[in-house]
């Protein structure tokens, strides 16, 4: 877990180290899943953590004012677990930092796109940076179900196991 801490925007750095520490656990117990018994478990968990990715990295362009690097947010040809867990991991080392940089004003600051289906969109940073843990969330449970089938260890990753895990005091009784 990655130790960058902001004092500017607790709730949101709370978030951001959550999604990184749920998404490094997804990651880890997908590498567990036996190719040879479970492919299409497999195939299923690699072609959802490739959604998550292309997602990130169309929301980093988007929040960097960049053009956009991918037409979809997903695609047949699903690169390897080793090159997504790569990926991954690179936004999440990114989303901290950038989030902490932003003052209040920046985060509330609006940001101008287009979806890849055509549509306009407009959210502020802040949302933008929520939508992404949210996004995860959404995508990490459906992973579960494909680690369950698979018979794969399938990790607690609710923010109420990070946070105690992260401040072990919050176990002490009030």
């Amino acid at each position: 877990m990655d130790n960058f801490q902001s004092t500017a925007h607790p709730m949101l750095n709370n978030a951001l180290r959550y999604k990184q520490w749920a998404d490094r656990r997804t990651l880890d117990a997908v590498a567990q899943i036996d190719a040879q018994r479970f492919p299409s478990s497999l195939a299923f968990a690699r072609q959802q953590l490739n959604h998550m990715v292309r997602v990130e990295e169309l929301f980093r362009a988007r929040l960097l004012s960049q053009s956009e690097p991918h037409a979809s947010t997903n695609k047949d040809a699903v690169p390897t677990l080793e090159e997504l867990d790569r990926r991954l991991s690179a936004s999440n080392a990114w989303l901290l930092p950038y989030a902490a940089a932003l003052s209040p004003e920046q985060l509330a600051a609006s940001i101008h796109f287009q979806f890849v289906d055509g549509q306009a969109g407009r959210l502020s940073r802040e949302e933008a940076l929520f939508h992404l843990v949210n996004h995860g969330t959404y995508h990490r449970g459906a992973i579960g179900h494909a680690l369950d089938l698979a018979q794969a260890p399938r990790p607690a990753d609710t923010y109420t196991v990070f946070i105690h895990a992260a401040e072990p005091q919050r176990r002490e009784p009030a």
